[in-house]
């Protein structure tokens, strides 16, 4: 049975750090690569992180140089380590194991591109 578990939201102020964590279970990251998004409010489903099989990460535009995503294969866990955070990365955020592929979603937690995790909030004011 798969499952991805997130942890690590909170609230944090503008410039400040955060680490979400993603564990998984009953699946290997070959078959299934591991991705980051998020998701604002009115706002469609954002892809921040892309891993490949190697481990390496794509980043999209918007979290270049500030977000870093790594993953662990021994401990079945990916991370994402935020730092300089502004008031626009609030957000849920989401890991996801990509499986269907299917790429034409608007929200987050569309099961056509694989699976998900619960979601993680983050939320970033002074």
């Amino acid at each position: 049975q798969v499952s991805l578990t997130e942890s690590g939201g909170g609230s944090v102020p503008p410039g400040g750090s955060l680490t979400l964590s993603c564990k998984t279970t009953g699946l290997t990251f070959d078959e299934s690569p591991m991705r980051w998004f998020r998701q604002a409010p009115g706002d469609d489903c954002e892809l921040l992180v892309s891993f490949g099989g190697d481990g390496s990460a794509k980043y999209g535009d918007l979290v270049k140089g500030r977000f870093t995503g790594s993953q662990d294969t021994a401990q079945n866990t990916v991370y994402l380590q935020m730092n300089s955070l502004k008031e626009e990365d609030t957000a849920v955020y989401y890991c996801a194991a990509e499986r269907g592929g299917y790429r034409g979603f608007r929200n987050c937690k569309d099961p056509r591109f694989g699976f998900w995790g619960q979601g993680t909030q983050v939320t970033v004011s002074a």
